[in-house]
């Protein structure tokens, strides 16, 4: 790695082969696909009404519905597993891939 010099931004690192998510990739597969189209695989999942409970939670009212998501998904190591691989699975079938899992999977 020393021979590759100091990447100091995600530019620098990707120009190395490293294709960096902001916080996780799951955070990246709802940005990507959007509040609307999660709230749709929850809806689909039977969890919207659980969702919109935890919405209403004192802690997490009036944050970023995307933040909301993400917390909520990840609130039970089951629920994390599952939603992982139906965000992937939607965000190919929508070709919308977040730049992080689109750039790795071009370059191999």
């Amino acid at each position: 790695m020393t021979q590759l010099g100091s990447p100091h931004t995600r530019t620098d690192m990707e120009h190395l082969g490293f294709h960096v998510c902001v916080n996780d990739l799951e955070e990246e597969l709802i940005h990507a696909l959007g509040t609307t189209r999660v709230e749709a695989l929850l809806d689909s999942q039977g969890d919207l009404r659980s969702f919109r409970s935890f919405q209403s939670q004192p802690a997490w009212r009036g944050r970023e519905p995307e933040a909301q998501m993400w917390r909520f998904l990840r609130s039970s190591s089951h629920r994390n597993l599952r939603y992982a691989r139906l965000l992937v699975e939607a965000a190919v079938d929508r070709n919308t891939l977040p730049r992080p899992l689109d750039a790795l999977l071009t370059a191999v």
